[in-house]
């Protein structure tokens, strides 16, 4: 949807250039690709009836204002509206209640529902100093138990054990009484879904909620089920006091659909949204940042935000320097940037939140340099000398075959390698003397250079 929304939203605007203000006639085009890029992207008809008609309201008859042209004056209604019907502002989790906080986690089967648990356990214990400990109610899905546990210890988070025959609420209230003497922040309760939503399910969470009276109430629902996803949320939403909704997998196909419904149809705030399989691919829902995100803007405060997390401030500030100079750039640098931006999700993460100008110049790079790619590299390097990782111009036919050998790798893995850091040394170059015009053009020319690339 984004790209689809994106791409609609760049071709109308440039029909608007030259136009003293916006009327309802240039703004109608606009509306009605924006109608079909939604309606595409499987958002709710009452949410699109609504936006249009809300857009149009507010942009006719707009001045445009200073240097900007009536295309950027639309698209800056367009954003308005898209936040507001996204819920308007950032909604956290409340912890205003004597600990422990207890989140309770519902949502069908297959929406992701026991990872997200172990991805809000370490969002909680990393992020907001939180002592968490995490329990699951779910005494029917094989292995659901085992999961929870492996995801809560990869989290770095306590896990109350439980058994397939307890009753779910004789669970919850152990673990509560547990969570009480134990001094945890946080108890995160998971419990059970199904394929559909039936009678016996919602009498279950019912009765756990009665007993628990958590302080969230959190509906995790899978983003790619687009108008599904906004029915699923409305049932459980009538069941339950729900306080906020989580969309996972929202890097699917149809993402943004969801988001742009669920909340308006729901009334009920969308707290995180999750990516991937990684317990660190969960992350806080701010409407104006995704609205950015759909109209091609990026998410720059989320890259900045990945990046306090996961980069080394001294090698940064290293880096820093050899790119300004344009000397000193070396094996052991490159290895160094390629682990830290897989502990920012590998390139297709930074991708999706780069404005969509940067990310089009990056097209030619690959879907993501995952771990299997970056650890192949990190492991050619390790293979190499001190001396070889500094002056990689040493590395003849001979030195190749004993890197190779020592990595489990092809000599011809090895001189890939060598051709890619050649040409990111090339682009360090270029950017520390043209800045970002250079550096992007740059990038059109990098095919071929990372992981995966052809």
């Amino acid at each position: 949807m984004l790209d689809n929304l994106t791409n609609r939203l760049a071709k109308v605007v440039k029909t608007l250039r030259g136009q003293a203000r916006l009327t309802e006639e240039n703004i109608t085009e606009m509306m009605r690709e924006v109608r079909m890029a939604l309606l595409e992207a499987d958002v709710a008809l009452p949410v699109v009836k609504e936006f249009i008609n809300s857009v149009k309201e507010k942009a006719v008859g707009q001045e445009v204002i200073g240097s900007l042209s009536p295309g950027q004056a639309l698209v800056g209604v367009v954003h308005d509206e898209l936040a507001r019907i996204m819920g308007g502002t950032q909604a956290g989790l409340s912890f205003n209640t004597q600990p422990p906080a207890i989140i309770l986690m519902a949502g069908l089967q297959g929406a992701g529902k026991t990872t997200t648990v172990g991805k809000l356990a370490k969002f909680l214990r990393e992020k907001q100093k939180k002592k968490v400990l995490t329990v699951s109610c779910d005494v029917y899905r094989p292995a659901a138990i085992t999961q929870l546990q492996t995801v809560t210890q990869q989290a770095g988070a306590e896990f109350f054990p439980s058994t397939t025959d307890q009753k779910p609420v004789d669970i919850a209230n152990a673990a509560v009484d547990y969570a009480k003497r134990h001094y945890f922040d946080v108890l995160l309760v998971d419990t059970a879904g199904r394929l559909t939503i039936d009678e016996q399910m919602m009498d279950e969470i019912k009765r756990l909620h009665a007993a628990l009276d958590p302080i969230e109430t959190l509906f995790v629902v899978d983003a790619m089920l687009g108008q599904d996803a906004v029915n699923t949320a409305r049932a459980f939403s009538e069941a339950l006091p729900l306080t906020g909704v989580v969309l996972t997998k929202l890097d699917g196909d149809s993402r943004g659909g969801a988001a742009l419904s669920v909340r308006h149809v729901t009334g009920k705030p969308i707290k995180f949204t999750g990516v991937g399989e990684k317990l660190t691919g969960l992350d806080e829902f701010h409407p104006d940042r995704m609205a950015s995100r759909i109209l091609g803007m990026g998410d720059i405060m989320g890259l900045v935000e990945d990046a306090r997390l996961a980069v080394d401030e001294e090698k940064a500030r290293e880096i820093t320097q050899k790119l300004k100079t344009g000397k000193g750039f070396d094996l052991d640098d490159f290895k160094d940037q390629i682990s830290q931006m897989r502990k920012m999700g590998g390139m297709s993460a930074l991708m999706d939140k780069m404005p969509a100008q940067i990310a089009q110049a990056a097209a030619q790079m690959p879907a993501g340099m995952e771990d299997k790619s970056t650890r192949r590299i990190e492991g050619i390097i390790n293979s190499m000398t001190p001396e070889e990782r500094r002056k990689p111009e040493l590395i003849k036919a001979s030195r190749k075959r004993r890197i190779a050998t020592g990595a489990g790798v092809s000599v011809q893995e090895v001189n890939r390698l060598l051709n890619q850091f050649e040409q990111m040394q090339k682009m360090m170059k270029q950017f520390s003397k043209g800045g970002l015009g250079k550096l992007m053009r740059g990038m059109k020319g990098m095919k071929g250079m990372l992981p995966g690339m052809r």
